[in-house]
């Protein structure tokens, strides 16, 4: 059996664990640790491509064999292979063809070698046509629809577009502490640099819509922080830096983490009142959503939401919102917000709790604003 190369074996057993379930960037990450550089970028763009193009890749599977019930092992073999077909262009097509089928050998399903041959040899039509704008952007036909009914045909485009491509890599470091090795160009968000070149191993790496709503609690020294939903304890060290008293919260308590001993680290449920005697000057809810502003990172989101998934999450969210708010003191704020683009999550779930929406609302709208799609509203008491 001809060698498969570390990238490409890698890739393949990632996607077929991310059909079970798994998430890509976890597995990536572990799997591609002992990798030189070059075969981890390698696998990493094969993986995170893949399932960006999804779409497209099983419309091409489908018309080269109509009639084959394909196992997944065999369905994610094509995928790999037309994607590098498609997309890879330093990749030569004989080493794409080759090698999906060895992956298929490998993966014990010998039987379809041939028709994995058969189907990825056959040259592709130019330029290639798409049934539907679905097809064409890769995303499901129902999440496109929602979108287009809420922020108009155009910037439904771009939203589905924008997550077609990688996600550009935001740093959070103070002015005077960025190394010389990396080139660096400063944003809207004081703290929060774009990365143009250089490796920023070891560094604290934060989208910039992430950075943009911590700067909505308006925080300053000695005020006590509640971040309620901290996990992966980005924001909470973000907000360390001005100095509060914070408490950092999740659900999990392996993903629990805080840059600072003093930062007490509670595991709760949020969906159940609080545990807390004393009210927070400031809260922050950045509730566990669906995550479709953040299809650029994890793409695998569009291929596993369904509409009934935000109807369970809305309850979750409206839960959390509801006991947060318990815990808020006279003349605190509070910043409710998600990496989700969908009314059920973001302003139905306000309307539920406040019976209102507060008049400081915003999206950020991958496309349109650079980094993650966000919504963020601050809550203001009496």
């Amino acid at each position: 059996m001809p060698a498969i190369s570390p990238a490409r074996r890698i890739a393949f057993d990632v996607l077929l664990r991310v059909e079970s379930g798994a998430w890509a960037s976890d597995l990536l990450r572990a799997a591609s640790a002992p990798l030189h550089s070059r075969d981890a970028g390698l696998a990493s763009e094969i993986v995170f491509g893949t399932l960006r193009y999804q779409a497209q890749l099983d419309h091409l599977i489908a018309l080269r064999a109509p009639k084959a019930r394909l196992d997944p092992e065999v369905r994610i073999a094509l995928r790999i292979g037309f994607y590098q077909l498609l997309h890879l262009t330093r990749v030569p097509p004989h080493a794409a063809v080759v090698e999906s089928v060895e992956l298929v050998k490998r993966a014990r399903k010998r039987s379809a070698a041939g028709l994995v041959n058969a189907v990825l040899r056959k040259p592709l039509p130019s330029p290639l046509e798409w049934p539907d704008e679905a097809t064409r952007l890769s995303i499901p036909s129902w999440l496109l629809s929602r979108w287009q009914t809420q922020y108009g045909e155009e910037k439904a485009k771009n939203i589905a577009a924008a997550a077609l491509s990688p996600p550009l890599t935001y740093l959070r470091f103070d002015t005077f502490d960025i190394p010389p090795s990396l080139r660096v160009e400063p944003t809207e968000v004081p703290g929060c640099f774009r990365l143009l070149s250089g490796d920023p191993a070891g560094l604290r790496r934060q989208d910039i819509g992430s950075q943009w709503v911590v700067t909505l609690l308006h925080l300053r020294p000695g005020l006590a922080f509640l971040d309620l939903c901290s996990a992966p304890g980005n924001k909470t060290a973000h907000a360390l830096e001005f100095g509060v008293r914070a408490t950092a919260c999740d659900l999990h308590l392996h993903r629990l983490r805080s840059p600072n001993p003093r930062c007490p680290l509670v595991c709760l449920d949020a969906t159940h009142p609080l545990p807390f005697r004393r009210a927070f000057d400031r809260i922050l809810v950045d509730a566990p959503c669906s995550g479709t502003g953040t299809l650029s990172r994890n793409p695998e989101i569009k291929w596993r939401l369904t509409p009934q998934d935000l109807s369970h999450l809305h309850r979750r969210q409206a839960l959390i919102l509801r006991n947060a708010l318990d815990c808020l003191a006279p003349g605190g704020l509070l910043v409710y917000s998600t990496c989700s683009l969908e009314r059920e999550e973001n302003e139905e779930v306000l309307e539920e709790v406040l019976g209102r929406i507060p008049n400081e609302t915003c999206h950020r709208l991958p496309g349109l604003q650079p980094g993650d799609g966000f919504f963020a509203a601050v809550i203001r008491s009496d």
